[in-house]
């Protein structure tokens, strides 16, 4: 049995890809979850799982070295997927440096945990093991005013808030030991997502709900901003095709 360490599962995408994993390969998978319950993470999203032998919570912090090492020692595990991280960009304007330590002192801990636990004595790494950083499109900046205009894998890094500067610093790191130690490890930068379990200081839920209420919507900037979004589902299925099929540099 395939043995899954989820970073940030309280969350909104993190609580949906444990549903669609779930859902997908029933008693195949063990799923490991980790997550500190910030503000955005809430075990409400997975009660419906708590009776599962296959299915385990640990609280615990990605920047606890120990906590995370000892997960690493009591389990063989073959995945991370590594959701965990502050994501709000407001919240990041307000206070930069809980971002900078979550974001990129929490992966370099998860980055550590995995290859101490991978690595074989000849500096490869045992066979099936596999390390997912789940970043953002921000860590590219904005696109022109052109509608055929999109990011690729090359776009150049032009992050403009300390959340995108964070998510791009741990992109980096990532991508550091993929090069320096052949890491196995890969990197998705998606758009924004919508559907269940949103907090709702989200864009779409805080407008339906202020709609609802009968509040003023607010408008970002100038208005002009657009955005893509991408259905939550569809992204964690993006994440499992990744995990099974995406190549190692």
């Amino acid at each position: 049995m395939r043995t899954y360490l989820v970073t940030g599962g309280a969350g909104f995408i993190g609580s949906n890809y444990i549903h669609y994993m779930f859902k997908k390969y029933d008693n195949e998978i063990r799923i490991i979850n980790v997550d500190v319950l910030t503000y955005a993470g809430n075990l409400e999203n997975l009660r419906d799982l708590e009776g599962r032998d296959n299915y385990t919570f640990v609280r615990a912090d990605i920047c606890d070295r120990e906590a995370i090492d000892k997960i690493f020692a009591e389990n063989d595990i073959d995945r991370v997927v590594h959701f965990a991280a502050e994501s709000h960009v407001d919240r990041s304007i307000v206070n930069p440096e809980v971002f900078v330590q979550t974001n990129v002192l929490g992966t370099a801990t998860m980055l550590n945990a995995a290859k101490k636990a991978w690595e074989l004595p000849d500096g490869t790494f045992k066979e099936g093991k596999k390390f997912l950083h789940v970043s953002t499109d921000e860590v590219y900046g904005s696109l022109p005013e052109d509608p055929n205009a999109y990011f690729y894998e090359d776009t150049p890094y032009d992050p403009h808030s300390p959340y995108s500067a964070s998510k791009a610093g741990s992109d980096m790191l990532v991508k550091a030991y993929m090069d320096t130690y052949k890491f196995p490890a890969n990197i998705t930068n998606c758009s924004n997502n919508y559907g269940p379990y949103q907090f709702p200081e989200k864009l779409i839920p805080l407008h339906i709900n202020n709609a609802l209420a009968g509040r003023k919507l607010p408008v970002y900037g100038d208005g002009k901003n657009v955005r893509d979004w991408l259905f939550v589902e569809d992204h964690a299925k993006a994440i499992d095709m990744v995990q099974e099929k995406g190549r190692l540099f």
